[in-house]
């Protein structure tokens, strides 16, 4: 019994870890803005990422080869929406919004997979989620359109949020691809496997990038960002999270999750000097409130 406390507590450290990593992908995307284009810094971080992560899970990614190649139009799928789409998505977002913002509407995915498995698979919708999902929705509206909702009648939103939203819908489509993963395939296998194939179809909007830009984007500042998003917030993040689910559960993982903004908004503060305003604040209650809800239901069932 005593040494439950510590493991809970342990859990939770590696969930915030994670978290706390994560948020700076999102420094990285505002920060380098101006230093990278887009797509080659997706491409450079999930060629540092495979790179490290390789070595970690070759011996069960070539036994679990067979799995792959029955598999491959999954994969496929998979890879596309996850890596080769998501993430460039935020780094394009990046070049027009903040990282607080970028945060903020992040974390509002969970509420479109809501939305998508009662179109796909008929799940019940209740008041609770119902009443979650308006109030999430609420938030998002309100920060891309600054509290002024009469922007919505011009369609004038930043065009760096409305790619963050994009992003997060992308992101809810391609966890519910997650959930029917192939059986006998292990979380190591899948995650490397959708990094190459992520990688893979990323490289020509890479070479294409490079086409026309014509810049080594290699340097002193951009290189330890790459590397910090490469096998910071992608491997190890990976691994805190891992290790946090196993011993919280992915309920009690998911709801640290959502101090994302929190630590984006601190980091954007500290080294990008952004302003946090009262918009923000409204913003943040409007979506933890519409995910409180939403989970205390599902956690309850």
């Amino acid at each position: 019994m005593s040494n439950e406390p510590r493991s809970v507590f342990t859990g939770y450290l590696f969930a915030f870890g994670a978290t706390a990593l994560w948020s700076g992908n999102f420094i990285v995307a505002r920060g380098l803005s101006e230093s990278i284009p887009p797509v080659t810094l997706a491409f450079f971080r999930w060629l540092v990422a495979v790179t490290f992560f390789t070595s970690f899970a070759i011996k069960t990614f070539i036994h679990e080869w067979p799995i792959i190649k029955k598999n491959i139009a999954y994969f496929s799928i998979t890879s596309l929406l996850g890596i080769t789409t998501f993430n460039t998505l935020i780094y394009y977002a990046g070049h027009t919004t903040t990282a607080m913002n970028l945060s903020l509407i992040a974390i509002s995915f969970p509420i479109f997979i809501l939305l998508f498995s009662r179109i796909l698979y008929k799940e019940l919708l209740t008041v609770k989620k119902g009443v979650g999902i308006v109030l999430v929705l609420t938030g998002v509206v309100f920060l891309i359109t600054k509290g002024n909702i009469s922007k919505l009648l011009n369609i004038s939103f930043n065009i760096g949020d409305v790619w963050m939203l994009t992003a997060a819908i992308i992101f809810a489509v391609y966890s519910l691809f997650l959930k029917n993963k192939p059986q006998g395939l292990s979380v190591k296998t899948l995650q490397l496997s959708t990094m190459i194939l992520g990688l893979f179809f990323l490289t020509p909007f890479f070479l294409w990038e490079q086409s026309l830009v014509h810049n080594f984007f290699l340097n002193q500042t951009t290189i330890p960002a790459i590397l910090y998003v490469g096998i910071f917030a992608s491997l190890f993040a990976f691994l805190l999270w891992t290790n946090a689910v196993i011993i919280l559960g992915p309920s009690k993982a998911g709801m640290v999750y959502y101090t994302l903004p929190l630590f984006s908004g601190l980091a954007g503060y500290l080294f990008l000097h952004e302003s946090v305003g009262i918009m923000h604040l409204y913003s943040m209650v409007f979506i933890f409130s519409g995910i409180l809800i939403t989970n205390h239901e599902s956690k309850n069932k």
